[in-house]
């Protein structure tokens, strides 16, 4: 996206650059361990996945920021783990997009966060075309997925995004595949296996519009419930936080979904951050992106249980945001010409104590 040289004029020198003369840049990830976070990350695709959007001439660059700069200290893979890529027919695996990201994270010492064993969405053909599942043959579906695809990252992930967007809007269960055949069952198999298969990683429940509250929330507060219940190992619930500027969430309303969430006895991560905006975008609308990243990375700071975030990607060409949302783009913290988005430095206050609320305990 074309933005003006006017506005990028505010955005030439991040926060992160300020100091004396010969001083070394700080990153995200420096500033969001500081504060207390265990990273700041970004998610990326493999080479493969980017030559398809078309942006080879940025790949020197991009893998500089992604990889050297010391500004991410974890990363997701955006697709490559996903259920189309690893598993396309049934019973046979491909894990090669998914070990591209991980062979990177692992040289480059990042958190890696794994995403996602059982989602409705991006699913191989076989599973959403068979009509004549059954109760048994799906848990056995389910089973040697999640079983397969934890075994080959076992000991490799921070976390893994265990079930994701299982819910409506309403908090009630939204009608998948899974859920028609198996109902709430469904999500029990996929943490009971993921925990049998990789033990030590932290096992999440992921969502979107999880990030102020409402019905939606309490769902997802459902489920941790009913797996502490019934004994099953949920370590984590992943705020995806795809925000809009223009409508954003107030800090408060952030504070108390995380904690609402930390309240069940569950650490929670911002997994999938970015803030989209009306296009072409306009000095008043970066300003509220600046806000809306001000707020809930602010948040995440000031709440002890959650744990770290992750940008949905951090180059605003690469983002999925524009392919969906017609007439809306730019959501993440560096333009097409790497330079960065106001909101960059809204981050770093954030990260550096500017959101405290006077009287408020630090990391409640």
């Amino acid at each position: 996206m074309h933005v003006p040289s006017l506005l990028l004029a505010a955005a030439s020198l991040p926060l992160a650059f300020a100091g004396g003369k010969g001083q070394e840049k700080k990153g995200l990830d420096f500033y969001a361990k500081k504060a207390g976070l265990k990273y700041f990350g970004a998610a990326t695709d493999s080479p493969g996945q980017r030559e398809r959007a078309g942006h080879e001439d940025a790949y020197a660059k991009y893998d500089q920021i992604m990889w050297k700069s010391g500004e991410f200290g974890q990363t997701t893979p955006t697709n490559g783990q996903k259920w189309l890529f690893v598993e396309p027919q049934q019973g046979v695996f491909n894990y090669t997009e998914g070990e591209i990201v991980t062979s990177k994270a692992q040289k480059a010492g990042m958190y890696l966060r794994c995403h996602a064993l059982v989602w409705h969405s991006q699913l191989a053909p076989w599973v959403e075309a068979k009509t004549d599942w059954t109760p048994e043959t799906l848990r056995a579906a389910i089973v040697s997925h999640v079983t397969k695809v934890a075994r080959h990252w076992k000991g490799k992930c921070y976390a893994w995004d265990v079930v994701n967007e299982a819910l409506n809007e309403d908090g009630t269960y939204r009608e998948s595949v899974f859920y028609k055949v198996l109902g709430e069952e469904y999500i029990k198999l996929a943490f009971q296996t993921a925990a049998k298969v990789d033990p030590k990683a932290k096992l999440y429940y992921n969502d979107y519009n999880l990030e102020s509250p409402g019905a939606k929330v309490e769902g997802a507060k459902r489920i941790v419930k009913m797996l502490k219940a019934a004994h099953i190992k949920i370590d984590g619930v992943g705020l995806q936080a795809h925000l809009i500027a223009e409508q954003h969430p107030t800090l408060d309303q952030h504070i108390d979904a995380i904690k609402g969430f930390v309240g069940t006895g569950v650490e929670v991560a911002l997994t999938e951050l970015d803030v989209r905006l009306k296009t072409p975008a306009t000095a008043a609308n970066l300003a509220q992106q600046k806000e809306a990243y001000k707020n809930i990375v602010g948040a995440c700071v000031q709440v002890k249980g959650c744990i770290g975030v992750t940008i949905w990607d951090f180059y605003d060409p690469f983002s999925w945001v524009p392919y969906v949302f017609e007439g809306e783009g730019a959501p993440l913290l560096w333009f097409e010409d790497f330079s960065t988005h106001p909101a960059y430095d809204g981050v770093v206050e954030a990260l550096t104590n500017k959101t405290r609320t006077p009287g408020r305990p630090w990391r409640t």
